[in-house]
């Protein structure tokens, strides 16, 4: 979903809701590779029943990765593939259902971000291939280093992983195999049902996969205690589980680290960019692979359970006039979320999520209810009267918003300015102040001018270059550049801009400030944006208010998409860009209602709709003459330049790429020639197909799918007996590619050999199916059961005076701790919620130190500022420790009263401190580095101002703050240190339940 910066938010507002996964590894025996079993029970202390697979999530980092070597052939990407299933599946372990969805053609709302993506990729790959062998010419010409070219290759491209594509095709067959091969090789397949739509099968993949559940759900036979798992890195994905209502919805996904270093494409160095390459040396033998990449990829669940937890204090009306119902408060604050940015709409002007816009939309939107006595939404269908008054209050201070915005942006220049003058004025201090000229002057290496082997007439070389110092060049006129900059620019005489900032100037490299027509901060800004973006004049009102018309039918839509299904495959919003909030003028009388039994585009047809003329290798001969060809009738689709406005923004992806939008009618009418053309195999690419259900044969309802083969098979759909499949229901009939039992599945990829003696089962699958008009309504099922809450009450620290609190780390109240079975995951939440992610570096006034990863000072993971229960004081040297043993369980911990110190060194001094009952020694440093974050529910972070600092407890949590002097303060609620492992030195992790933003 198109919510920038969404995931980052909300996992630092609800950081309890962040889950780091357990898991286990394949075991290497004498050379040989032992799977994990996946039916033993799940580590993460949680049995998952249904696993939902996103598998557009995994295609592309897979084919195309940003961490890791690419892979060089398809067949390759397709082991990748298999093994991130194998991993995501031996973390989740379901035991009912395994659901893959491949995105299919999308409606045409979703297709208009798929072609601007898809254009945009595009031209970025041929600019960025013209840039490199440009640069590349640059350096070698001034004698640098460059690895040499790499063989020239057929580019991958990423637009294949389309629906309807030959690539895409091959994908469905290898999962079909391997489906085959797990279910008759792997004990923990061999209970479940797995469910396959591939591409052919309409739909955006999260979609189906939610449609699935929706209907299911309406079912008599469904649990209501279902534990679901969605797999997949998409913020939507965290609104659609929402929107479910059920009580067990978890969301796996990466571990979210941004900013990434990624070594340059030119070079292969890491530290710059490619338009800055300068050619680096290697030393010779290097592995240019090595230290290229990072470490594999970690995984964390993000428990919506957690969430609701928090957002039901969050949305909280008291003194309502009518009966609270927070599932309906939950419906609304899905539907504000749609105005910062969803894949179908443009976000309002006024709305940044950066800004804090959601929680300006919750203060709006409470007091809307007040004022109107009722919600926003009900089970996807919106009422528009009650948006009007969100709207309008929030175009009430939509002025003040802009130049806020402005206001921030120029600070954050201006800082941004000055850093870096900082990093140019140390660059030049390492540097020589003169440098020797003409026959003496450094030459590039294997780049000798002529004459240059042999020096002629040193000392008149010499003379000359000494005469020209003394005559104003050199030390002397660095002499009279700093006198004139401390006494010529102070009497207020304009500078240079080559003397700004020290020798040659600061504002050399310093990025241009994009241009900007609009101008939101100042006055008139409407209808500068109506003019420069729509080219419309001032006083056309009425354009202004059709667009926001066309705007609010769009929420209207995205909110039916996600709670009842695609309301029509053809509707789309005709704009570029969104209307401001104060133009939603008269729009609670609109039709809420949307043309019904629309179809979506065939495969085929929706290529020619999203792709560039430069993927026509994707499409079959007579299609692509349809992109090139200049008397095609629909040529203009297909642009080979286009603008890309980057409306405010400072990067060209987050720019709007100006394409025309295609016309159905026409794109159908010129498809209508060269359809006969298609062979059965490109026929058959252009079908839309249906989901496939695959079972093994120790399952309850084998004997019954068997039964449909008999006799020749069937092509009458057959209900499913819900008795069968534990409460699925659905319709079933014959598959063309199912293999019949014991025979033989044949590979599709070399070096993979053919599946022997199969025990699975193929079929067609069908989902229940309801009335046009049926409303699957949202909320929570008779029966469900609230997971316990995770959450610190607000009153359990006057209902239990005297005792540690002891917060949450995962599914279960001991998950985590030392005596649960694994606790390398809650190390690594401790690690990334201090900010240093494992790296063990301490910050000191002359240098970083490398550390032992734990039990250091200011850097290791469960540490505040000072050695495992050993606290240092002192300015100078030897330090002073403190300590409490609470028993054998814990080993040591601090005393109820924070009896420790943190101890402060001097540049270098060190305090060394043992901790108790543990060999392991720990030593620390005056951490003197400057460092910001956040501390919330599950862990903190210390910062420093190289002074002394002091720390407090609250609400089960450490906070560390610079102070002026060393002194401590009493923490005044309970805390809870606990040893985290052994072996790596003495680490403890503090949890406070509310979140506390340092400043």
């Amino acid at each position: 979903m198109g919510v920038p910066a969404f995931f980052r938010w909300l996992s630092r507002k609800y950081s309890s809701l962040i889950v780091n996964c357990v898991e286990e590894k394949p075991r290497d025996v004498s050379g040989v590779t032992v799977p994990v079993d996946t039916s033993k029970p799940n580590p993460n202390d949680i049995e998952f029943d249904n696993l939902y697979l996103d598998m557009n999530g995994i295609i592309h980092p897979c084919c195309h990765p940003e961490d890791k070597p690419a892979p060089k052939n398809e067949d390759e990407m397709m082991i990748l593939i298999f093994e991130f299933i194998d991993r995501i599946f031996s973390i989740v372990r379901p035991r009912r259902v395994l659901y893959m969805a491949i995105d299919g053609v999308a409606p045409r709302a979703k297709m208009n971000q798929q072609r601007s993506r898809r254009f945009r990729a595009s031209k970025e790959t041929a600019e960025k291939i013209e840039d490199m062998s440009r640069i590349r010419e640059e350096v070698l010409s001034k004698g640098m280093y460059l690895p040499p070219e790499k063989p020239k290759g057929e580019h991958f491209d990423s637009n294949c992983i389309t629906p309807g594509t030959p690539f895409m095709f091959k994908l469905a067959e290898c999962l079909r195999y391997y489906v085959h091969d797990r279910i008759n090789n792997d004990p923990g397949w061999q209970g479940i049902k797995v469910i396959l739509s591939d591409a052919n099968v309409p739909g955006e993949g999260e979609h189906k996969i939610m449609d699935y559940i929706r209907r299911q759900r309406a079912q008599p036979e469904h649990d209501p205690n279902t534990h679901h798992c969605l797999c997949g890195a998409d913020a939507d994905l965290i609104m659609l589980g929402l929107a479910t209502h059920e009580p067990n919805f978890t969301i796996i996904r990466e571990e979210f680290k941004p900013n990434q270093p990624r070594p340059c494409d030119l070079c292969g160095q890491m530290g710059h960019e490619l338009k800055n390459c300068e050619g680096m040396a290697k030393e010779p033998g290097a592995d240019e692979s090595m230290g290229l990449f990072g470490a594999e990829q970690q995984f964390i669940f993000v428990r919506l359970c957690v969430l609701r937890e928090y957002l039901q204090s969050e949305l909280e009306m008291p003194n309502l006039p009518f009966e609270y119902d927070f599932e309906r408060a939950l419906d609304d604050w899905v539907f504000m979320c749609f105005f910062v940015g969803n894949d179908f709409l443009p976000h309002l002007p006024s709305l940044e999520i950066r800004e804090g816009a959601i929680d300006r939309l919750v203060k709006l939107y409470k007091n809307t209810v007040y004022k109107t006595g009722g919600y926003l939404t009900d089970s996807g269908v919106v009422n528009l009267s009650r948006v009007q008054l969100v709207m309008s209050d929030l175009g009430k201070v939509e002025d003040e918003i802009f130049k806020k915005r402005r206001q921030t942006e120029l600070d954050f220049r201006r800082r941004d300015k000055m850093k870096k003058q900082r990093m140019r004025q140390q660059q030049l201090a390492q540097r020589p102040k003169w440098m020797m000229g003409g026959q003496f002057a450094p030459q590039a290496p294997g780049r000798s001018g002529p004459g240059s082997s042999s020096v002629s007439n040193p000392r008149q070389a010499a003379y000359e270059s000494r005469k020209q110092n003394m005559s104003g060049g050199g030390a002397t006129a660095e002499l009279k550049s700093m006198l004139t900059r401390e006494g010529e620019d102070q009497r207020g005489q304009k500078r240079r801009p080559e003397n700004q900032g020290g020798r040659g100037g600061d504002d050399s490299d310093e990025e241009q400030e994009p241009a900007d027509d609009v101008r939101l901060w100042e006055d008139g800004w409407k209808d500068r944006y109506y003019k420069s973006k729509f080219d419309v004049d001032p006083d056309d009102l009425e354009f202004r208010y059709n667009v926001a018309r066309h705007y609010v039918r769009g929420l209207c839509w995205v909110l039916r998409y996600y709670y009842q299904g695609c309301a029509s495959w053809k509707w789309y919003f005709p704009y570029h860009y969104a209307p401001f909030a104060s133009d939603f003028v008269n729009i609670g009388d609109l039709a809420n209602d949307f043309e019904k039994n629309t179809q979506p585009f065939k495969p085929l047809e929706q290529l020619m709709g999203v792709f560039p003329a430069a993927s026509k290798k994707h499409l079959p001969i007579t299609f692509q003459t349809l992109m090139e060809d200049p008397e095609s009738p629909i040529i203009d689709f297909y642009p080979t330049d286009f603008k890309i406005d980057l409306n405010g923004k400072k990067y060209a992806w987050q720019g709007v790429a100006l394409l025309p939008f295609v016309d159905e009618t026409r794109l159908h009418k010129a498809l209508e020639s060269v359809y006969p053309d298609l062979t059965p195999q490109e026929r058959k690419r252009n079908t839309r197909g249906s989901d496939r259900l695959f079972i093994g044969a120790s399952h309850p309802s084998y004997d019954f799918l068997e039964g449909l083969y008999e006799g020749g098979g069937t092509t009458d759909q057959v209900p499913i007996d819900p008795k069968l499949t534990k409460g699925m229901a659905g319709n079933v009939w014959c598959d063309e590619y199912n293999i019949e039992k014991g025979g033989v599945v044949p590979t599709p990829l070399p070096d993979v050999p053919d599946i022997h003696d199969n025990k699975c089962i193929t079929v067609c699958y069908l989902d229940p199916v309801y009335d046009a008009d049926f409303l699957f309504p949202a909320k929570v099922l008779p029966g469900a059961v609230m997971p316990a809450p995770t959450l610190k009450p607000g009153d359990w620290n006057s209902r239990n005076q005297g005792q540690r609190y002891r917060p949450q780390l995962g599914f279960q109240p001991n998950s985590g701790y030392r005596d649960n079975k694994d606790m390398s995951s809650a190390m690594r939440m401790v690690r990334n919620a201090t900010g240093m992610g494992g790296q063990g570096f301490v910050m000191s006034s002359q240098n970083m130190m490398p550390t032992m990863k734990a039990g250091l000072m200011g850097a290791a993971p469960g540490l505040m500022g000072a050695g495992p229960g050993l606290m240092g004081a002192g300015p100078g040297g030897g330090g002073q420790s403190r300590y409490s043993n609470q028993g054998h369980q814990q080993q040591r911990s601090y005393n109820d009263r924070n009896q420790g110190y943190s101890g402060q060194g001097n540049q270098g001094n060190r305090n060394q401190n043992w901790g108790h009952n543990n060999r392991n020694q720990g030593q620390s440093w005056g951490n003197q580095g400057n460092q910001r974050g956040y501390q919330g529910d599950g862990g903190y972070q210390s910062y420093g101002n190289n002074r002394g600092s002091n720390y407090r407890s609250e609400d089960g949590g450490y906070q560390s703050y610079p102070s002026g002097q060393q002194r401590h303060q009493q923490g005044r609620q309970q805390h809870n240190p606990r040893y985290q492992d052994s072996n790596r030195g003495h680490q403890y992790q503090d949890h406070g339940q509310n979140e506390r933003r340092c400043r």
